[in-house]
């Protein structure tokens, strides 16, 4: 048979299967075709190298596994073949559906249209984003060490390259420009809920999620809400002699000490442990303590714990007083006391550890009374009122509206609050348990 007649041919079966079907068209389809699958395998590479971190490619380079070497070199810079892609898959999905418009209009007609749009929403999503992709989270590992090779080949053709570049460029003009009128921002609330996800998730551990909210809330906190308050604060007349302040020291275990005048309200100072030694071996230890004390540093206790953080490493000094808005004396503060804040509670050989709260017999918390209520309502799980407080046993007073008896009771949020212990003035242990549904009002004894 003829090329002239072979060609009869092939055209009269085009005629057959749709009216005005050409060989150009079949070539236009082709490519089409071809578009999509490159646009598949884009997909399929593009989930399998985000969804995997540097840590995972760098062992997989130790256990020696092929593709490895090239997989670590791509996540070293995740933009460098993010871009290309993206860019890539773009226009490898607008040309091929642009190609099919084109075939199907000269087909069908206005019908055409029509026969273009599901193409493009059948082959183009289904085949080429959301099978590969789905393929790719279910083993992200092997698709990004079976696409990382051919995307490295990718990106070293310059045509490529530079195109993506050129885009990229534009972009980030576009980006400066609009800089000033255009602003996005994470909430706190976001952040908190993106870690809680990636806990369930298996992505970070139980003890990262609290170091990341330990982090949110601590910019947040204010000096006020950590320190040792005043009536515990341990410190030293500066009449005292340094024979009493080395007594002192060995029996509370501090390396420093506020040193006052008269009255603790005016803090001159601090007696170091050290400074102390060196007086005892020089045979000093009737000397009074205003001959060796040492300046101190003071701030108002509302002043946010990062920033004083910051100063006092900047400053390099372990402790501040913090003053009330009146002057006088609200408590103190040390570096460990803020970096706790961060990192949980630390307890050294001379801390004498007791629990904030413990869980009772028949449901219910023992409690500390100068535990935070941020904490214990997200012990609780429960919103707790706001006030002039910042402890649980302000909380309790603030209820009250007066200094409770022991095993008087205040109700908020389904919760009885009772003064299991009280010393001097201070609500010092805390009962808190659920509301019972016949208790009342006027029954404050527990």
């Amino acid at each position: 048979m003829s090329g002239i007649q072979l060609g009869a041919v092939s055209g009269s079966i085009l005629g057959v299967v749709a009216p005005g079907f050409t060989s150009s068209d079949l070539i236009l389809i082709a490519v089409a075709v071809i578009l999509v699958a490159f646009s598949a395998f884009l997909a399929y590479a593009e989930t399998g190298l985000t969804r995997t971190s540097r840590i995972k490619a760098s062992a997989m380079v130790e256990q020696q596994r092929k593709g490895s070497q090239k997989l670590v070199e791509l996540l070293e810079a995740p933009s460098g073949f993010l871009n290309p892609i993206l860019l890539l898959t773009l226009v490898s999905q607008l040309v091929a559906a642009t190609l099919v418009g084109i075939v199907s209009e000269h087909t069908f007609g206005g019908v055409g249209v029509v026969v273009a749009t599901i193409f493009e929403v059948l082959v183009i999503f289904v085949f080429g984003e959301a099978l590969p992709k789905n393929w790719a989270v279910r083993r992200p590992e092997v698709a990004a060490l079976r696409s990382a090779p051919i995307v490295v080949g990718i990106l070293a053709i310059w045509p490529i390259r530079a195109l993506s570049n050129g885009v990229l460029g534009l972009a980030r003009l576009i980006s400066r420009s609009s800089r000033g009128s255009i602003s996005s921002s994470v909430s706190e609330e976001e952040l908190l809920a993106m870690a809680d996800a990636a806990l369930e998730g298996d992505v970070i551990e139980g003890g990262e999620r609290e170091l990341i909210h330990s982090i949110i809330s601590f910019g947040d906190t204010v000096a006020r809400e950590v320190m040792v308050p005043r009536p515990d604060v341990v410190a030293l007349e500066n009449t005292d002699s340094v024979g009493e302040a080395i007594d002192t020291v060995l029996a509370k275990g501090f390396s420093r000490v506020p040193v006052f005048e008269e009255s603790i309200d005016n803090i001159i100072g601090l007696v170091f442990a050290k400074d102390l030694l060196s007086a005892l071996a020089e045979g000093r230890t009737t000397v009074p303590l205003e001959e060796i004390v040492r300046p101190t540093h003071y701030f108002p206790e509302t002043k946010p714990v990062s920033e004083l953080l910051r100063e006092m490493q900047v400053g390099k000094f372990h402790l501040a007083v913090l003053l009330d808005e009146y002057g006088g004396t609200a408590g103190i503060v040390t570096l460990e006391d803020l970096i706790e804040e961060l990192v949980g509670d630390i307890v050294d050989e001379y801390d004498q550890e007791v629990p904030e709260f413990q869980a009772v017999e028949g449901g219910g918390y023992l409690v500390d009374g100068s535990l935070s209520i941020d904490e214990l309502g997200d012990l609780l799980e429960v919103e707790l009122p706001e006030g002039d407080w910042d402890t649980v046993g302000g909380l309790v007073l603030g209820l009250l509206g007066h200094l409770p008896e022991q095993g008087e009771a205040a109700e908020t949020d389904g919760f009885l609050f009772i003064a299991n212990e009280i010393v001097g003035r201070r609500v010092t242990r805390v009962m808190v348990e659920a509301k019972p549904s016949n208790w009342d009002q006027e029954d404050t004894q527990a």
